[in-house]
C-alpha cells in the first residue's frame, strides 16, 4: 500500500532526448515541456546558466568565457555531464509542485537505432544520476509508430521515417519488433549546415544556424511548388568584411538541400528493396509515414511516394509523435516490456 502511495506522488517520465529539441512527457499529464536541446554553461566557474529556450536564445551571442552547446550529437550522448544537468532539469520541472520527498522516477528515454552498447549505457547512466529510479529505453521508431497508433504487435508492416534534427530513422516493424532498421545521420541539422555552406559559396556571404534554420522553414521544400517563395538572409560578406543582405528563392534553398535530400530519399529506397515481399505488401496497402520536424519540409511526402510508387503520409502532429509513443509505453509497461527491452539490456520493468 505505502509503496503505490509513493508512485502516486511520483511523476514517471517519457523523454524524446533529441539533437535539436528534447520533448518530456509526463505520466498522467501528457506533454509538459518542448525545448531545444541547448545548455549555456560559464566556463569559468562551470556553472549551468540556462538550459533549453533560455540557452537558445544566447546562441552566437555570449561573451568568450559563456558558451551555449548542445549535448548530444545525432541523437546520442557526447558531453555526460551536461546531458544529466539537462536531464535533472526536465525530473525537477515535472516534480516541482509535488510533494518534495517524491520517491525517484521511472523514465523512459527514446534513442537513435544502431546506437552501441556504450551509447545505450551513456543515456542511462545520465538519467541515474540525474535522479531517475530505474531508466527504460525504446527505439525511436518504435516510439514513433505507438505515438500515431500504428498496429506494431500485429503481424503486419509498418514503415516509418522518422527525421529529427540529427538523424533520420528508418524501420520495418512487426510483430511488436523491428525487422529492417537503416539510421542515416543527415536530418534536420545537416539542411541546415547546406543553407550555410551555400550562401558561403554563391553570395560569400557567412550567416549563423538560426538563420538558416528560418529559411528552411519559410521557404524550403524538396520539389518544387506552383508558389514562388523569396527569404532575405543578413549576414557578413567574407570579401568586404561588411554586413550585407541577400535575397534567396525556394530554388535557392532546394538545390542548397538537394543532396541531403536525395540522400535520405535514397535510405527509404533501400529500405522498401530489403523488405520481405510479405511485408511490403502490407506496406503497399498502409503507406510510409513520414515523423519527426524533418517530415515538414515541403514537397517532401511526394517526393518519397514519387520515388517508391508506396503513397506516403505525414503522420498527426508529426513533431511530438516520438515523445506521446515513450509516455504510452511508460503508461502501458505491461503491454510494451518486450519492446522496451529490445532497445537495452537491464532487468525487466517492475511494476
Amino acid at each position: 500500500m505505502f509503496s503505490k502511495i509513493l508512485r502516486k506522488l511520483s511523476c514517471d517520465i517519457g523523454i524524446d532526448l533529441g539533437t535539436a529539441n528534447c520533448l518530456v512527457y509526463v505520466r498522467g499529464r501528457g506533454i509538459i515541456m518542448s525545448e531545444p536541446s541547448v545548455v549555456a554553461i560559464n566556463n569559468k566557474t562551470g556553472q549551468i546558466l540556462a538550459i533549453g529556450e533560455e540557452a537558445r536564445k544566447m546562441v552566437g551571442k555570449t561573451p568568450g568565457h559563456i558558451v551555449a552547446t548542445r549535448p548530444l550529437v545525432s541523437g546520442v550522448v557526447s558531453d555526460f555531464d551536461v546531458t544529466e544537468q539537462m536531464i535533472r532539469y526536465f525530473i525537477e520541472k515535472a516534480h516541482q509542485d509535488r510533494f518534495p520527498l517524491r520517491p525517484r522516477p521511472r523514465v523512459v528515454i527514446g534513442i537513435p537505432c544502431g546506437v552501441t552498447e556504450v551509447e545505450k549505457r551513456a543515456v542511462q547512466d545520465a538519467g541515474k544520476n540525474a535522479g531517475a529510479g530505474r531508466v527504460y529505453l525504446i527505439e525511436e521508431p518504435m516510439s514513433a509508430a505507438i505515438g500515431i497508433h500504428l498496429p506494431i504487435q500485429d503481424p503486419g508492416g509498418n514503415f516509418v521515417v522518422d527525421i529529427g534534427g540529427g538523424t533520420t530513422e528508418v524501420a520495418v516493424i512487426s510483430l511488436g519488433g523491428i525487422v529492417i532498421s537503416k539510421s542515416l545521420r543527415i536530418a534536420g541539422d545537416k539542411l541546415n549546415e547546406d543553407i550555410i555552406n551555400f550562401a558561403e559559396k554563391r553570395h560569400k556571404l557567412l550567416i549563423g544556424e538560426r538563420t538558416a534554420e528560418d529559411v528552411k522553414i519559410k521557404i524550403g521544400s524538396a520539389c518544387p511548388g506552383e508558389e514562388k517563395m523569396e527569404a532575405s538572409i543578413r549576414g557578413r560578406n567574407l570579401v568586404t568584411g561588411l554586413p550585407e543582405e541577400v535575397l534567396l528563392t525556394d530554388d535557392d534553398a532546394r538545390e542548397a538541400m538537394e543532396k541531403s535530400i536525395r540522400e535520405i530519399v535514397r535510405t527509404v529506397k533501400d529500405t522498401v528493396e530489403e523488405t520481405p515481399p510479405e511485408l511490403l505488401a502490407d506496406i503497399m496497402a498502409k503507406g510510409i509515414y513520414l515523423l519527426g520536424g524533418g517530415s515538414l519540409l515541403r514537397g517532401l511526402d511526394n517526393l518519397i511516394e514519387e520515388e517508391t510508387k508506396i503513397k506516403t503520409i505525414i503522420g498527426d502532429d508529426p513533431l511530438t509523435a516520438v515523445v506521446r509513443g515513450a509516455g504510452y509505453a511508460l503508461e502501458h509497461m505491461d503491454k510494451h516490456t518486450e519492446i522496451i527491452l529490445q532497445a537495452e539490456d537491464i532487468d525487466p520493468p517492475k511494476q
